[in-house]
């Protein structure tokens, strides 16, 4: 795929950004023909980097790492140090040339540094900066340090997740970090056709906390208008019984719910027990909720028996809500995600060959793709300073000398 065919051709982004709420936004947009520079230094490498596994053969080292790996690829790398005025000369060069300058730094961080969305405005009217942060730019909070585990439990999700009567769960990864990071990438291209309309750029505060909260709806409904807080109800839910995960055969597992009792019906059906729908106890939602432990074994003791896959295929030929509860491995094996090609294999220059997760969306006329494997530390440094920024050989020398690009 040539980049000059895709949608965000020609849009330059400068990624002051780290970990995931950063660059998840530079990758969307560099899956979809934008020019991301990455920045780090060489004393503190963006933190995937050296601080979080996994790693390729176990071996922790900047350009190992597969967590920077999947959310840096298509991108370019540098290294400056912003501690040196220098290394900050370089950094405002750059934001002079971009589009989109991308930040998750702690608030009045970039600022300090002076590269601050009002230094930006100065060197580049129309650039559109996004801050990304845990609280947002402002508040009594807005300082405060945390990572995704600890806004999932701000937002309300870990306290609606687990069993009533145990400890509160956090959730599988900083989850609040992808959901900030789509909702960024979102905010960055209504920004820049604002921009492009009519060449004003735009600074966008972003509450990675406030972007959870759209994911509770329902439980701040129900506090709002009827008093009620919502607790922690293992893997039930309002609207559907049964409703959870159910051991198969092999140590598979099947993710099962019914919405109706039509469907529920169905599932009888299917589980050779038609006689279920007619049964007092589980011939309406509220039947199946009040006797749902009597249900579950019904159901456990049928699929207990059954490969999760097969079941899987019966269930949602009889209609009913059914999938199996995928392993890491089961993910790279699903003929779905083969078919709509989310892996897309390339070559990492000392990690080998990498499966690049894609995306989710795809455009008809000008679909994106994954253009390289994540850079390695600072790699591009003579590209980016040389021809990005047309530096001369004088100039990359001087600034060579004085330190920046550490």
């Amino acid at each position: 795929m040539s980049a000059i065919s895709q949608a965000l051709s020609g849009v330059k982004v400068a990624e002051f950004g780290a970990y995931a709420a950063g660059p998840h936004i530079g990758k969307m947009l560099a899956t979809f023909g934008a020019t991301v520079v990455h920045v780090e230094s060489r004393q503190r490498p963006d933190g995937f980097r050296n601080e979080y596994p996994p790693y390729k053969d176990g071996r922790p080292g900047p350009d190992r790492s597969g967590c920077f790996a999947i959310f840096n690829d298509s991108k370019f790398d540098v290294t400056l140090d912003l501690k040196t005025p220098a290394g900050v000369e370089v950094a405002q060069r750059l934001i002079t040339w971009a589009d989109v300058v991308i930040e998750n730094m702690r608030p009045d961080v970039m600022s300090r540094l002076g590269l601050g969305y009002e230094t930006a405005r100065e060197l580049n009217p129309g650039v559109v900066m996004i801050s990304s942060c845990n609280m947002g730019q402002t508040g009594p909070r807005a300082q405060t340090p945390g990572f995704g585990s600890q806004l999932s439990a701000l937002a309300g999700f870990c306290g609606l997740t687990g069993d009533p009567n145990g400890p509160p769960m956090l959730l599988y990864g900083p989850y609040i970090d992808f959901i900030a990071s789509t909702l960024g990438a979102s905010a960055v291209l209504a920004a820049l056709d604002r921009q492009r309309r009519i060449g004003q750029g735009a600074w966008i505060d972003l509450a990675q906390y406030e972007s959870g909260l759209m994911f509770v709806a329902g439980a701040l409904l129900d506090y709002h208008t009827n008093g009620r807080v919502a607790e922690r109800a293992n893997n039930t839910d309002p609207g559907a019984a049964p409703h959870d995960a159910y051991q198969c055969g092999g140590g598979t597992w099947l993710a099962l719910s019914c919405w109706s009792d039509e469907e529920f019906a169905r599932l009888a059906v299917a589980l050779m027990r038609p006689d279920l729908p007619g049964n007092p106890r589980f011939a309406t939602l509220a039947a199946r909720k009040a006797n749902i432990a009597e249900l579950d074994a019904i159901i456990s003791s049928y699929l207990v028996t059954q490969d999760a896959d097969e079941a899987a295929v019966r269930l949602q030929a009889a209609q009913v809500h059914a999938y199996p509860v995928n392993t890491i491995a089961d993910l790279f094996r699903d003929p779905q995600l083969a078919y709509r090609r989310i892996w897309r294999r390339r070559l990492h220059g000392e990690i080998g060959d990498v499966a690049c997760y894609f995306s989710a969306f795809d455009l008809s006329v000008t679909p994106g793709d994954v253009m390289a494997a994540a850079p390695c530390l600072g790699q591009d440094n003579e590209l980016v300073f040389r021809e990005f920024l047309a530096m001369t050989d004088v100039e990359y020398a001087e600034y060579q000398i004085e330190g920046a690009f550490q």
